[in-house]
């Protein structure tokens, strides 16, 4: 691995081996195992934090507690099975998303990635204060420039702090997305097109702050080749999800990797999500169900998503995906990236970093 020349990842004063960042997968998908075993070999791990508490006993009941609990044992479980970098993906629109930032850095991660939302409105769901004194890195996950221009001007002038790096994820990624429906297939947010818009969005903030703050490209990438391609129009490092479903070390069940793949191209659909948002997923009969206006019924003790319509929602996405997990895809279904087809076989962490290194290594002409 250390015979090919990629670029570093630095992020204040974290630095990476390999500029890759596995992509923060919830309800399970992406645990310690995961995380650690992308942090082994020099790439950021990251647990995803959203439905985590599923995996507790009582989380029907006492739901809050059960999430903290479960992420607390994880990244315990990470740090002790990995020295590397291992990071917590939150979502902003989780009803809990203090409680489990706090969590997040009261247990040491390293850093914290803000998806599904805006981090803007709430000053006390990211404490400061705190993130400075353990020197925990923030890193939101934007769709546009505007959304990046927003969360830096509003930081800078509330907080007199900016996030430590961003992450721009375009329509190709898989689950919920950050764009309208009729922009996905819209050549003009194609992440092609919105990386180059964000990186002079951030700049000024660099030199007003005086530390780098890197742009990471993520959604639809899949090959060493498309690194070197986003990283040659100015990204810094990239996150990649679809790909660390198919490896041994995934966290999910056999089953929920086996659809990956099986599924063609044509298997991949955007679904309305019942929390307001469009969203990437496999086909399947559960998803053909529910849109022939057939509801699964449920009841919702607790709101986890503050968009979630749950009383006029035809099933319980948490439920739904937390099924798919543990590989009951009869009552849930699996989420994926725009190139799931392309999935052919589950291998080691270890062997698909190998082999993204490689690609990187030939797209540069020095192979």
């Amino acid at each position: 691995m250390n015979s090919i020349k990629i670029p570093k990842l630095r992020i204040g004063n974290i630095e990476t081996q390999i500029p890759i960042i596995q992509g923060g997968m919830s309800v399970g998908v992406s645990l310690a195992g995961l995380a650690s075993a992308v942090a082994n070999e020099g790439g950021i791990g990251v647990i995803g934090a959203a439905g985590i508490g599923m995996l507790e006993p009582d989380f029907k009941t006492n739901f809050k507690e059960a999430n903290k609990r479960a992420l607390k044992k994880e990244i315990r479980k990470a740090k002790k099975m990995t020295n590397g970098i291992i990071g917590v993906n939150i979502l902003v629109a989780l009803s809990d998303y203090d409680e489990l930032s706090k969590v997040a850095v009261e247990e040491g991660a390293d850093l914290i990635f803000l998806g599904a939302g805006l981090p803007l409105e709430d000053p006390n769901a990211i404490p400061l204060g705190k993130l400075r004194e353990v020197a925990i890195k923030v890193v939101p996950i934007v769709s546009s420039a505007k959304a990046a221009k927003l969360i830096f001007k509003y930081w800078a002038k509330n907080y007199n702090h900016v996030p430590d790096a961003v992450v721009v994820e375009g329509p190709m990624a898989g689950g919920h997305l950050g764009f309208k429906l009729n922009q996905i297939d819209d050549p003009d947010y194609r992440l092609e097109k919105i990386l180059p818009e964000i990186i002079p969005a951030i700049k000024p903030y660099e030199d007003r702050f005086g530390k780098g703050i890197p742009v990471i490209a993520a959604g639809g990438i899949y090959t060493g080749a498309d690194i070197y391609k986003f990283m040659q129009m100015g990204a810094q490092g990239v996150q990649m999800a679809t790909r660390f479903v198919a490896t041994y070390e995934c966290d999910a069940d056999i089953v929920f990797k086996e659809a990956y793949l099986k599924c063609k191209k044509e298997d991949l659909i955007i679904i309305r999500s019942p929390v307001g948002l469009p969203g990437r997923a496999i086909k399947n009969e559960f998803l053909e169900e529910v849109s022939s206006g057939k509801r699964m019924p449920f009841s919702c003790p607790w709101q986890c998503l503050r968009g979630c319509n749950y009383r006029k929602s035809p099933y319980c996405i948490a439920k739904a995906l937390t099924n798919a997990k543990k590989g009951n895809l009869f009552e849930g279904f699996a989420f994926a990236g725009a190139n799931a087809y392309r999935v052919d076989k589950i291998v080691s962490v270890k062997e698909l970093i190998e082999e993204l290194l490689r690609e990187y290594k030939k797209a540069t002409g020095n192979s």
